[in-house]
């Protein structure tokens, strides 16, 4: 289930246990209505958004020293030395000292114009002048932090309207980092945990930026054993793709319906339409899921998958510099 949660006064998000407490009675609600235990599992096909510009969901930990390949990927493909990135860093609980991060690495990288968009409130996004400065930018691209912070600050603001308007029309590319991935689908994972087998109560599903509509997206993903928290998340949400990306490793959404993938890492595919059954509906929150004919892809480095036919493709051919 996906649940828009309230905001607090200070414009932060609750914590994963106020979170737990809000859903609560919608839970036992749910639980005490024979007709909403609808089993969840469809045979819905995962429609690629149509964007037209290029999304690179980042896994978090990208090299920022050396080869910075990932990064470096990003600006050549923002447009090079004549790239105008803008760099969101609102994720981040200290968003002055990680934009100036960026803004150098960018400006190592080459590109002479690197603008720091910082969104501290909600009222930040609903600036013409922040709006002016958006519009200008080929590259945006959001770091990591936290993920509801960042939901938070730009959920249904012009500041979001006019960043989805220009990735979908191919006048921007988006990059996001760790929290700043997380948050590109329409429903997020928001926390979670790890070491235990799938199961409802793993994983706190919330409202995303919706950038990448169809895709639910897990970041530092084996390097931190998530895989159990993406199937929960997908056994709720199996109209969705899911996504886990590991540190260092990029999922490029191209715009022709593949997903690329760059990095030293892998990227981790997980599919439900062929899904059969699940006792989700059915199941105490803290109990095993049972999921059958669930499908899993990895890929590595150069490795695509295209959303719209489903298929794999070993080491494709990376397409020409925008």
């Amino acid at each position: 289930m996906l649940y828009r949660i309230p905001v607090s006064t200070v414009g932060y998000w609750h914590s994963p246990w106020q979170i737990h407490q809000f859903l609560l009675p919608i839970e036992r609600f749910i639980h005490r209505n024979p007709m909403l235990q609808l089993d969840p599992i469809s045979k819905t096909t995962h429609q690629h958004s149509g964007h037209k510009g290029l999304v690179m969901a980042i896994g978090g930990a990208e090299d920022k020293v050396r080869g910075r390949q990932i990064l470096t990927t990003f600006c050549q493909r923002a447009g090079g030395l004549d790239a105008v990135i803008g760099v969101i860093p609102s994720a981040s609980r200290e968003p002055d000292a990680m934009g100036r991060l960026y803004h150098d690495i960018f400006r190592d990288i080459g590109v002479r114009e690197v603008d720091i968009l910082l969104v501290g409130d909600r009222a930040d996004a609903e600036q013409e002048e922040m709006l002016a400065r958006l519009s200008r930018c080929t590259g945006i691209f959001m770091s990591g932090g936290d993920q509801l912070r960042l939901s938070a600050l730009l959920d249904e603001t012009p500041l979001l309207y006019q960043l989805r308007h220009q990735v979908w029309e191919g006048k921007s590319i988006l990059g996001g980092t760790s929290a700043g991935a997380a948050v590109l689908g329409e429903c997020m994972i928001a926390s979670g945990g790890s070491n235990e087998a799938p199961n409802r109560s793993l994983v706190d599903l919330a409202t995303g930026l919706g950038i990448l509509p169809d895709v639910l997206v897990d970041q530092h993903f084996h390097n931190r054993n998530r895989l159990a928290r993406l199937i929960s998340a997908i056994s709720a949400h199996p109209d969705k793709l899911g996504v886990g990306i590991d540190e260092d490793t990029c999922a490029m959404f191209e715009a022709d319906g593949t997903l690329r993938v760059l990095g030293r890492g892998s990227v981790t595919i997980v599919d439900p339409r062929d899904v059969s059954y699940t006792n989700y509906a059915h199941v105490d929150v803290n109990e095993p899921l049972s999921i059958y004919n669930l499908r899993l892809h990895i890929l590595s480095d150069g490795d695509c998958y295209n959303l719209r036919t489903h298929q794999v493709q070993h080491k494709c051919i990376l397409p020409p510099l925008n």
